[in-house]
């Protein structure tokens, strides 16, 4: 099985801190998968989940402990971006900042290159 290594995404110190706190409450492994599906109101949406273990082909990056996980086909949609973990008045969640995205939608879940 292969993986790799990579520095073509990032995950915030913030976000590992709560991907740590979610994975511990539900007896999982540290590890977030990030993943682009079609679909959302600007054309892709991004999906987030607690995965088990790393798939082949995936690539990884780590945070204080914590993995990211990303697939191949996933990762040229959002290479060079960064997962945050916000918290503001209109709610928490994971935050993708990515350079690729030409626009994006109001919530934030969607984008089109």
């Amino acid at each position: 099985m292969e993986q790799t290594a990579t520095t073509d995404i990032t995950l915030t110190p913030s976000a590992a801190t709560r991907v740590a706190a979610i994975a511990a409450k539900q007896g999982k492994p540290a590890m977030l998968r990030l993943s682009v599906e079609g679909g959302g109101c600007s054309g892709f949406q991004y999906r987030f989940g607690l995965a088990d273990a790393p798939e082949d082909g995936d690539t990884i990056a780590v945070q204080d402990g914590v993995s990211l996980v990303v697939d191949e086909m996933s990762l040229d949609l959002v290479r060079g971006s960064a997962v945050d973990f916000v918290e503001s008045l209109g709610g928490s969640a994971f935050q993708v900042t990515n350079p690729n995205a030409a626009s994006g939608c109001g919530c934030g879940s969607s984008f089109s290159i």
